[in-house]
Protein backbone atom coordinates (compact mmCIF):
# COMPACT_ATOMS: atom_id res chain seq x y z
CA UNK A 1 0.00 0.00 0.00
CA UNK A 2 1.15 3.26 -0.73
CA UNK A 3 2.51 6.05 1.53
CA UNK A 4 -0.31 8.18 0.49
CA UNK A 5 -2.89 5.35 1.05
CA UNK A 6 -1.45 4.89 4.47
CA UNK A 7 -1.35 8.07 5.84
CA UNK A 8 -4.78 9.29 4.94
CA UNK A 9 -6.21 5.84 6.55
CA UNK A 10 -4.44 6.77 9.50
CA UNK A 11 -5.56 10.48 9.30
CA UNK A 12 -8.84 8.87 9.29
CA UNK A 13 -8.96 6.72 12.07
CA UNK A 14 -7.25 9.01 13.78
CA UNK A 15 -10.29 11.51 13.02
CA UNK A 16 -12.71 8.70 14.30
CA UNK A 17 -11.12 8.30 17.60
CA UNK A 18 -10.74 11.97 18.40
CA UNK A 19 -14.38 12.60 17.49
CA UNK A 20 -15.53 9.90 19.46
CA UNK A 21 -13.74 10.69 22.51
CA UNK A 22 -14.93 14.36 22.32
CA UNK A 23 -18.13 12.99 21.68
CA UNK A 24 -18.60 11.16 25.01
CA UNK A 25 -16.41 13.55 26.54
CA UNK A 26 -19.03 16.71 25.40
CA UNK A 27 -22.55 14.28 24.84
CA UNK A 28 -25.47 16.36 25.87
CA UNK A 29 -27.35 12.74 26.09
CA UNK A 30 -27.54 10.03 28.04
CA UNK A 31 -24.65 7.66 28.17
CA UNK A 32 -26.95 5.07 26.23
CA UNK A 33 -28.19 7.18 23.53
CA UNK A 34 -24.14 8.66 22.89
CA UNK A 35 -22.95 4.67 23.33
CA UNK A 36 -25.39 4.02 20.54
CA UNK A 37 -24.94 6.60 18.58
CA UNK A 38 -21.16 6.32 17.91
CA UNK A 39 -21.49 2.40 18.06
CA UNK A 40 -23.65 3.12 14.48
CA UNK A 41 -21.90 5.56 13.46
CA UNK A 42 -17.92 3.25 13.84
CA UNK A 43 -20.32 0.90 12.39
CA UNK A 44 -21.29 2.76 9.40
CA UNK A 45 -17.52 3.69 8.99
CA UNK A 46 -16.38 0.65 9.29
CA UNK A 47 -18.28 -0.67 6.30
CA UNK A 48 -17.28 2.27 4.17
CA UNK A 49 -13.58 1.75 5.20
CA UNK A 50 -14.01 -2.03 4.47
CA UNK A 51 -15.44 -1.13 0.64
CA UNK A 52 -12.67 1.00 0.30
CA UNK A 53 -10.42 -1.45 1.03
CA UNK A 54 -12.70 -4.02 -1.32
CA UNK A 55 -12.21 -1.28 -4.47
CA UNK A 56 -8.42 -0.57 -3.64
CA UNK A 57 -7.16 -4.80 -3.42
CA UNK A 58 -9.64 -5.02 -6.70
CA UNK A 59 -8.14 -1.90 -9.02
CA UNK A 60 -4.52 -2.92 -7.43
CA UNK A 61 -3.95 -5.33 -10.34
CA UNK A 62 -4.62 -2.87 -13.24
CA UNK A 63 -2.36 -0.17 -11.83
CA UNK A 64 0.63 -2.80 -11.08
CA UNK A 65 0.44 -4.02 -15.04
CA UNK A 66 0.46 -0.79 -16.41
CA UNK A 67 3.26 0.66 -14.49
CA UNK A 68 4.74 -2.92 -15.21
CA UNK A 69 4.54 -2.36 -19.25
CA UNK A 70 5.04 1.25 -18.92
CA UNK A 71 8.50 0.57 -16.99
CA UNK A 72 9.02 -1.97 -19.83
CA UNK A 73 8.91 0.31 -22.69
CA UNK A 74 10.66 2.74 -21.00
CA UNK A 75 13.78 0.55 -20.10
CA UNK A 76 13.09 -0.84 -23.75
CA UNK A 77 13.22 3.16 -25.21
CA UNK A 78 16.67 3.65 -23.56
CA UNK A 79 18.01 0.46 -24.63
CA UNK A 80 17.08 1.95 -28.20
CA UNK A 81 18.76 4.86 -27.81
CA UNK A 82 21.67 3.80 -26.13
CA UNK A 83 22.42 1.19 -28.96
CA UNK A 84 21.93 4.36 -31.54
CA UNK A 85 24.24 6.52 -29.58
CA UNK A 86 27.13 3.48 -29.69
CA UNK A 87 26.65 3.28 -33.68
CA UNK A 88 26.95 6.54 -33.52
CA UNK A 89 29.90 6.72 -31.67
CA UNK A 90 31.50 4.34 -33.93
CA UNK A 91 30.49 5.85 -37.21
CA UNK A 92 32.68 9.05 -35.81
CA UNK A 93 35.37 6.64 -34.08
CA UNK A 94 35.87 5.23 -37.87
CA UNK A 95 35.43 8.41 -39.78
CA UNK A 96 38.42 9.91 -37.36
CA UNK A 97 40.40 7.09 -38.22
CA UNK A 98 39.86 7.22 -42.18
CA UNK A 99 41.25 11.02 -41.72
CA UNK A 100 44.44 10.25 -39.92
CA UNK A 101 44.94 7.52 -42.43
CA UNK A 102 44.75 10.27 -44.92
CA UNK A 103 46.81 12.61 -43.31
Amino acid sequence: MSKKITYTLLAFLSGVATGAAFGVLYAPDKGQGTRNRLSYQLDKYRDMLMDLTDVLRENREPHQSAARSEGQRVIQDAKDKAEKLLGDVDLLINQINSRREVI
